[in-house]
């Protein structure tokens, strides 16, 4: 959720694709074919830092299952679906991550250009199908109206005027 991969982008990231220092990590199997850089945020870093200390010397991937191997995409659909159940979270998919983390950087007023980078999406229209915003996240520009004029303290007729 904080780095908006692609569960295979996410299952197939090996070490030697991450830079903790630079605090990135680089997509190179993406949809379109194009290697991505993407940056962390301080939990997506946390996260990796934590999995650096149980690396495996048979293989280079982050995300390894119980026998050291690659996590296998259908075991690890399978699992979440059970936490979700358990949490009583319905009609959510794994693919839904995605969609959240571009909604949420939507909602911080991150540009829509900046959201499809991150994303990897090649037209900005996908990401429009992405990012959504909520009533209450577009309130803060609707307010910027308020600045100029104050309508509870304006004449009924010059506040029907302004409406």
């Amino acid at each position: 959720m904080n780095t908006g991969l692609r569960q295979e982008e996410l299952l197939s990231l090996e070490w030697s694709r991450v830079d903790i220092f630079r605090k990135t990590i680089l997509i190179k199997e993406t949809k379109d074919g194009k290697p991505k850089t993407l940056p962390l945020n301080k939990i997506a870093l946390d996260v990796i830092k934590k999995r650096s200390k149980v690396k495996c010397i048979k293989n280079d991937f982050v995300f390894l299952n119980s026998n050291g191997k690659k996590i296998n995409a259908h075991g690890l659909r399978a699992s979440f679906y059970i936490v979700l159940r358990k949490a009583g979270v319905k009609n959510f998919r794994w693919h839904d991550l995605r969609h959240t983390f571009a909604t949420r950087l939507a909602q911080a007023g991150v540009d829509l250009f900046k959201i499809s980078k991150l994303l990897g999406h090649e037209d900005i229209s996908t990401t429009q199908r992405y990012a959504h915003h909520c009533p209450d996240s577009l309130r803060d520009r609707v307010e910027i109206l308020e600045s100029d004029y104050n309508l509870t303290t304006m004449g009924e007729k010059e506040c029907s005027k302004n409406l």
